[in-house]
């Protein structure tokens, strides 16, 4: 069976020319394997409501993307420490981040 993914760095640039056109703003806090690297997302409104996505395995065998870590406003250095670690177990993986009103929709958008 082959994999039909995308290369990482064309689902990123895909994904930031759409936050972009949409008048958002998106930008890789951190590069990636070329090719295979995980791709790790951080959403913010307007600087906050900060979450942080990445693909789970789903029962029928996909991929999507899943909300696996929220900012508690009153903790913001737990949410950091999380996605220090996150990104400390698996150094080949992408972590880009977008800022626009609702953010779903362009996660969505990536899970397809």
């Amino acid at each position: 069976m082959t994999d039909a993914r995308l290369p990482a760095y064309l689902e990123v640039q895909g994904m930031i020319r759409a936050v972009e056109s949409a008048g958002g703003f998106a930008t890789v806090i951190s590069k990636g394997e070329r090719d295979a690297g995980t791709i790790l997302i951080l959403t913010s409104e307007r600087g906050g409501n900060a979450r942080f996505w990445e693909r789970m395995p789903q029962l029928d065998g996909s991929r999507k993307f899943t909300c696996v870590r929220e900012q508690d406003t009153e903790n913001t250095q737990q949410f950091s420490d999380y996605l220090d670690r996150r990104k400390a177990q698996d150094p080949d993986s992408w972590l880009v981040e977008l800022e626009i009103a609702n953010p779903e929709r362009f996660i969505a958008a990536a899970t397809n």
